[in-house]
């Protein structure tokens, strides 16, 4: 596979609906101004509607906004209700939306921020419109993950939520680590269905909004480096739309910069931590996500 792969190798997506979280800022708006001028119908799905609309207004093409706040489960089930009234198919759900290093705090439903806005909300997400995806020749799943899924990361089944202690890093990490999971599992149960596939990505380092809640100690040292170490929002946002849009994509592969530690580079295909790979592990994380969001999938 290519590995001088831009946005101009992103092919015809004319005819095609892309649903898009965290659309409004960074990597998510990026993936979504691609999508759109390539002429897909997107859906910028995000929490605060009116930056929404800011962000929309400078696409081109059939762009809409959707609220949806993946800290509320009661969020994320209208979302899905609204878009399946909205969409009879759905070709690309990219979950990209993000927190990343938050102070201890939990989301409306109790859990904690990292994991339950990065892998609950998405994992619902992906459960209550799979049914739009099933039918759709070449439809994908695209979940962003990171390279913090190998800092600190373990799924802690006996502390999922934090209550006993709290490390910013191991959460994120936790949270991350759960993207790829889930992306693993998903597309073993998808497989026997044929048409859509799952897919992960992730960003290398790029210059973001998402380190923001990030200590001092941490995000000033990378505000120093930035220039030599991150790569900008639209090149953080092709191993993303390489995953979604490059025909030669399979179910279950992984894209990331190809550069040194995969900080920065054209998107490539790549691997994750060992135990990331651990079915077991898997499919009891997959089990506990059902619990916990109420959310059972069609596969």
């Amino acid at each position: 596979m290519s590995e001088t792969w831009t946005e101009q190798d992103v092919p015809d997506q004319s005819g095609r609906v892309a649903v898009v979280t965290g659309a409004n800022t960074g990597l998510g708006f990026e993936t979504a101004r691609v999508l759109a001028e390539r002429g897909a119908s997107v859906v910028l799905a995000v929490r605060n509607t009116e930056k929404g609309k800011q962000a929309a207004a400078r696409m081109t093409g059939d762009v809409t906004v959707q609220p949806l706040d993946l800290t509320s489960l009661e969020s994320v089930r209208a979302a899905a209700a609204d878009l399946r009234a909205a969409h009879q198919r759905i070709d690309l759900l990219i979950n990209n939306a993000g927190v990343m290093y938050t102070p201890k705090q939990t989301t409306h439903d109790g859990f904690e921020m990292q994991f339950g806005t990065n892998h609950l909300g998405h994992f619902a997400l992906t459960g209550l419109l799979l049914d739009r995806l099933l039918p759709v020749p070449g439809s994908r799943v695209v979940t962003v993950s990171s390279v913090g899924h190998r800092i600190r990361a373990a799924i802690h089944f006996d502390d999922l939520q934090w209550e006993r202690s709290y490390g910013r890093a191991a959460a994120y990490g936790q949270s991350k680590l759960a993207n790829l999971m889930f992306t693993y599992e998903l597309q073993r149960r998808l497989a026997q269905h044929g048409t859509t596939v799952a897919v992960a990505a992730h960003p290398g380092m790029s210059n973001t909004e998402l380190p923001r809640n990030s200590p001092a100690v941490v995000r000033l040292p990378l505000t120093w480096l930035a220039p030599l170490i991150t790569q900008n929002a639209a090149r953080g946002s092709l191993p993303t739309l390489r995953a979604a849009t490059d025909p030669a994509v399979l179910g279950g592969q992984y894209y990331g910069p190809s550069g040194i530690g995969e900080t920065r580079g054209r998107p490539k295909l790549v691997t994750s931590s060992p135990q990331s790979y651990d079915i077991a592990i898997q499919r009891d994380l997959w089990a506990v996500s059902e619990d916990l969001t109420d959310v059972k999938f069609p596969v």
